[in-house]
């Protein structure tokens, strides 16, 4: 049974290729945002509150790892689908990145099912953001290297690591974090009990604009569903597998997966428009957004759970 938060994203999709008249206010749509990364922020720092931070510190690492290395095990074989070198590093700094509604997604369908996973998953979100953003700007900049183009790295690791999603994210573990379970309390009702809801929302807004970017599809032509619909279970192999190694439960392994499967569309598409300007942003978009993102929350999810139970039932 597919998660109920996913029949609102289908929801949207399908108002836009019908043409309705539905929207969702601008400034709701960058409420809603706002709130769920602090929420999932807050959650995790009070879990993190729980636990010895000197433990987490192989996780954090291989996440940020899984993250950089991403970028550059997909750049040749994108370039193989005969795209420019700069369109192939923006592309997969937005798979390298990471998507935090998907991951929102997939901590619902293992709620759902009542699969426990580590508590301070939200963590990794965090550390997952900007390495793989890094590695498609080194690459970019690796294609272009004829010394006609520089980057102010300085500006540019403001904007990823001081921009709106990692910034929310990080304060939102550092509040929970250091408040505690008994700190936050008062504002529960605020950020625990209606997040569903408030989840449900943002997707029936993003099934809008995602209903609105499959047009964009047969522009791009097949390299772009190719790379949107086999990127994302290659990779959760690869962060299953990662979860697997650093001996996470079931359900830390399925979001690990989900994390590594993921393609972003918030933080990415900002980073390499200052970044990259050559590149076509609307290629990149309609990959993440248009194709990865509704795969993912419709059928990867599920299927890297699935993954996830194969993966603890080995060796033991």
């Amino acid at each position: 049974m597919i998660d109920v938060v996913v029949f609102f994203f289908l929801l949207g999709v399908f108002a836009r290729l019908v043409k309705s008249d539905l929207r969702l206010p601008e400034a709701l749509y960058e409420t809603l945002s706002i709130y769920l990364l602090l929420a999932i922020g807050l959650k995790g720092g009070i879990e993190l509150s729980k636990q010895p931070l000197a433990a987490l510190a192989p996780q954090v690492l291989a996440c940020m790892a899984l993250g950089f290395v991403i970028p550059f095990v997909m750049y040749p074989l994108v370039r193989a689908m005969r795209l420019s070198g700069v369109d192939a590093a923006a592309l997969v700094a937005h798979y390298g990145s990471v998507s935090v509604v998907t991951f929102a997604v997939a901590q619902a369908a293992l709620a759902r099912q009542g699969i426990a996973h580590e508590s301070h998953a939200a963590l990794w979100v965090a550390v997952m953001e900007a390495p793989g953003l890094i590695a498609g700007i080194l690459l970019a900049r690796w294609s272009l290297r004829d010394g006609r183009t520089r980057t102010n790295w300085g500006g540019l690791m403001h904007d990823v690591l001081f921009g709106k999603s990692v910034l929310l994210l990080m304060g939102g573990l550092l509040i929970g974090a250091v408040a505690g379970e008994a700190g936050t309390a008062p504002i529960k009702a605020v950020f625990v009990d209606p997040f569903k809801g408030v989840l449900a929302l943002f997707l029936l807004e993003l099934g809008l604009v995602a209903g609105g970017r499959l047009a964009e599809v047969r522009r791009f032509g097949p390299a772009v569903l190719v790379i949107g619909l086999v990127a994302p279970p290659v990779l959760a192999v690869a962060g299953a597998a990662t979860g697997w190694a650093l001996g996470l439960s079931t359900g830390g392994i399925a979001l690990l997966a989900t994390l590594a499967a993921s393609a972003s569309y918030i933080a990415a598409p900002t980073a390499m428009r200052i970044a990259v300007p050559q590149a076509n942003a609307a290629l990149s978009i309609t990959a993440a957004l248009g194709i990865t993102f509704p795969f993912n929350i419709v059928i990867g999810i599920p299927m890297y759970i699935q993954m996830a139970h194969y993966a603890s039932g080995i060796g033991s």
